[in-house]
C-alpha cells in the first residue's frame, strides 16, 4: 500500500476491477494520509467520510455481485470548493456564503458519481477564485507540498496540492485565468482547460448565478494525461436542454505519434518574461521532441501582437467577471478610473475600464477577439500545437498583502506584477482554445509544466501530446517527503 496513494486513477481503477485493492480499503488508505498530511498543507477543506465510506461499500458490494460498473467504479475523488456538492458548503471563499450549503450536485459532480466515483472531499479556493494563491477568510492558506512557504496555485490550489501529495485520485478544478492550468504547473501535476463549452459548468456557481460565465472553463486535473482523457470523455458532452439538439464529436490526435507533429515553441515574451530557469526547462523539451522528430519551430506564433491578445483578453475577462460586483464597487471603480494616474500600468487601467463598459463596448472587444479567433485558426493550418509557459516562473511566495493587482513577483532579477502572468493564462483561454499543462521537469528545485495549446475542439491533440511527453519524457514526480 506504500505507494497506491501515488498511482494515477487509470491504475487505481484497474486494480480495483481486477480486485487487487477494494473501494473501501483504498479510501481508507487516502484518508489515512489526508489525517497525517492535510494538516500542514490545508488541501482538502471539507469532507463526509461517513458518506464517502457507505458509498465505497456499496461499490465493493456490486462488484462482488458482479454487477455493471461504471468508468471511475470505487475511485476516491475530490473536487474544488466551488462546485455544489449535496450537503457540502459553497462559499468561494466568501464568508457571506458559509451558510450556502448545496442541495443538489453541480453537473461535474453529478457526471462522476454516474461514473461509479466516491466523492469524499472538497478543495481548498482563494476569495471568489480570483488569485493563483489559495487562501480565504474561511478556509485559511493552502500550501503547495513541494514547499509549503510557496503558493500551489489558484483559483484550483487545493486540488493540485491534494493530487500531488497522494491525498485523492482524481480532481476537478475551473478556468478562466489558468485557475486549473496555473495550479497544475506550480504542483507538478496535470490539468485540461477545454475548448469553452464543452463541459457544464453547470452548479459551479454562487446563489442565484444561472448563466454561463464568458471564458470560464470547468475540468479535470490529475497526476497522468490518461487520466484527464478519462475525466473529459466523462464530463464532455450537452447539457440541460442542449442534450434535445446536439452531440459532441471531439475530432481525434491530428497526428498518429510524435513524428507527425509540427509545433511552435515559445520560451518567453515581452507581455510576461519567464524566468531563465523554467525557459531552460521548455528548451530542452524541445530538442527532445526534435530528437524524436517533432518539427520544431522556436517563436513560432500567429501573426497578431501578442500585447493586443493580452489587451483583448484582460477587457474581456474583467468584464466577465464584472458581474459579482456590487452596484457600489461599480461606482467606485467608476470614480477611480476618472482619477487613475497617467503612468498607471495598463493591467490596473484596464480592469476598471472594463468594469464600467456600456455593452456596445462589449460588442467592440468581442469583435477583435473574433478577429484574433480567426487569427488562431489560420496559424492552426500550418502548426498542430502551440507549446508554451503557463506561467512566468515555478511557484512564488506566498504573499497576501495589499489587492491581488498590487502584488509583484521578481523574474530574472527583474521586478513584474504578478497580473502580467495572466498573459499566459489569456493567450489561449481568451479565445476559447483548449489547453493541457503537463509537468516536464523542476526549476530552482520546483516542478514547472508545460501549456500544450490546440485549435478549438482539438482536446484531443492536447491530451495526446501530453501523453506523449508523458510517456516518453517525464511522469508525475511525487514532492518529497508525502
Amino acid at each position: 500500500m506504500s505507494e497506491l496513494h501515488y498511482k494515477s486513477a487509470t491504475e487505481l481503477i484497474s486494480l480495483l476491477q481486477a480486485r487487487e485493492v477494494g473501494a473501501r480499503e483504498l479510501l481508507d488508505h487516502l484518508l489515512d494520509r489526508v489525517e497525517r498530511h492535510n494538516p500542514a498543507l490545508n488541501a482538502i477543506i471539507w469532507q463526509d467520510t461517513h458518506r464517502a465510506r457507505a458509498e465505497a461499500d456499496a461499490s465493493d458490494r456490486r462488484r462482488a455481485a458482479g454487477e455493471e460498473t461504471g468508468l471511475l467504479e470505487g475511485l476516491p475523488v475530490t473536487v474544488k470548493e466551488s462546485f455544489d456538492l449535496t450537503g457540502s458548503p459553497t462559499t468561494w471563499g466568501v464568508r457571506e456564503y458559509s451558510g450556502n450549503i448545496a442541495a443538489t450536485d453541480s453537473v461535474l459532480v453529478a457526471k462522476y458519481r454516474g461514473a461509479g466515483a466516491v466523492l469524499f472531499g472538497k478543495t481548498n479556493v482563494p476569495f471568489m477564485l480570483a488569485d493563483w494563491q489559495s487562501f480565504n477568510d474561511i478556509y485559511g492558506t493552502c500550501n503547495n507540498p513541494w514547499d509549503p512557504t510557496r503558493t500551489p496555485g489558484g483559483s484550483s490550489g487545493g486540488s493540485a496540492a491534494a493530487l500531488a501529495a497522494g491525498l485523492t485520485g482524481l480532481d476537478a478544478g475551473s478556468d478562466i485565468g489558468a485557475s486549473i492550468r496555473n495550479p497544475a504547473h506550480y504542483c507538478g501535476v496535470f490539468g485540461h482547460k477545454p475548448t469553452w463549452g464543452i463541459i457544464s459548468g453547470r452548479g459551479q456557481a454562487l446563489p442565484g448565478d444561472l448563466a454561463p460565465t464568458d471564458i470560464a472553463v470547468v475540468g479535470p486535473l490529475a497526476r497522468s494525461a490518461e487520466d484527464l482523457r478519462l475525466a473529459v470523455g466523462i464530463l464532455a458532452g450537452a447539457d440541460g436542454p442542449a442534450e434535445r439538439g446536439w452531440r459532441l464529436d471531439l475530432p481525434g490526435p491530428r497526428q498518429k505519434d510524435l513524428r507527425g507533429y509540427r509545433v511552435g515553441i515559445l520560451l518567453s515574451d515581452p507581455q510576461a518574461e519567464v524566468a531563465r530557469s523554467y525557459q531552460n526547462a521548455i528548451a530542452a523539451l524541445a530538442r527532445w521532441l526534435e530528437v524524436e522528430g517533432v518539427t520544431v519551430e522556436v517563436g513560432a506564433k500567429p501573426d497578431f501582437p501578442t500585447g493586443t491578445a493580452m489587451e483583448v483578453y484582460t477587457m474581456l475577462l474583467r468584464a466577465a467577471t464584472s458581474k459579482r460586483l456590487s452596484d457600489e464597487m461599480i461606482a467606485q471603480a467608476g470614480e477611480d478610473l476618472a482619477g487613475l494616474p497617467a503612468d498607471t500600468f495598463p493591467y490596473r487601467r484596464r480592469m476598471l475600464e472594463s468594469q464600467t463598459m456600456l455593452h456596445r463596448d462589449w460588442l467592440r472587444w468581442n469583435e477583435r477577439r473574433y478577429e484574433l479567433m480567426a487569427g488562431w485558426e489560420a496559424w492552426f493550418e500550418t502548426y498542430d500545437l502551440l507549446l508554451c509557459p503557463a506561467a512566468s516562473s515555478p511557484a512564488f511566495p506566498h504573499d497576501q498583502a495589499g489587492e491581488r493587482h498590487e502584488r509583484e513577483i521578481t523574474v530574472n532579477g527583474r521586478v513584474q506584477p504578478v497580473v502580467d502572468q495572466l498573459f499566459w493564462a489569456g493567450y489561449p483561454c481568451g479565445y476559447y482554445l483548449p489547453s493541457t499543462v503537463a509537468p516536464i521537469g523542476l526549476a530552482e528545485g520546483l516542478p514547472v509544466g508545460i501549456q500544450i495549446v490546440g485549435r478549438q475542439y482539438d482536446d484531443l491533440t492536447c491530451l495526446h501530446m501530453a501523453a506523449l511527453i508523458e510517456e516518453g519524457y517525464y511522469r508525475f514526480r511525487p514532492p518529497p517527503g508525502y
